[in-house]
């Protein structure tokens, strides 16, 4: 029912900034909490930011100060601005649409991935 697409990853040197963008195809997009998940090589996929529905930001302490995710409800459009970036923010990032209805069932949807490089 809901389609996401990130874009935006790239190779970027250390201390440099990506902005990544996900565009969602669904009607009801404004009920929907969204967040940018990473996941590098080996290691689990790790919550990095979410925004409410409300538009209130939620960072991992790792990102805090340096990445900024917000929303355009009219444009059905999730963004996630990065500045300072480390090596050790190197992974592919996904984009994530998540309701959970008040006495229903949860509904969640996953883009395809976008791979942000950082080299030192």
């Amino acid at each position: 029912q809901v389609q996401l697409g990130e874009s935006g990853g790239g190779l970027v040197q250390a201390g440099g900034s990506l902005r990544l963008s996900c565009a969602a195809s669904g009607s009801i997009f404004s009920m929907y909490a969204m967040g940018w998940y990473r996941q590098a090589p080996g290691k689990q996929r790790e919550l990095v930011a979410r925004i409410t529905s409300g538009g209130t930001p939620n960072y991992a302490d790792s990102v805090k100060g340096r990445f900024t995710i917000s929303r355009d409800n009219a444009k059905n459009m999730v963004y996630l601005q990065m500045n300072s970036l480390k090596p050790e923010d190197t992974a592919a990032y996904y984009c994530n649409a998540h309701w959970r209805a008040p006495i229903g069932p949860v509904y969640d949807y996953w883009g395809q991935g976008t791979q942000v490089t950082v080299s030192s």
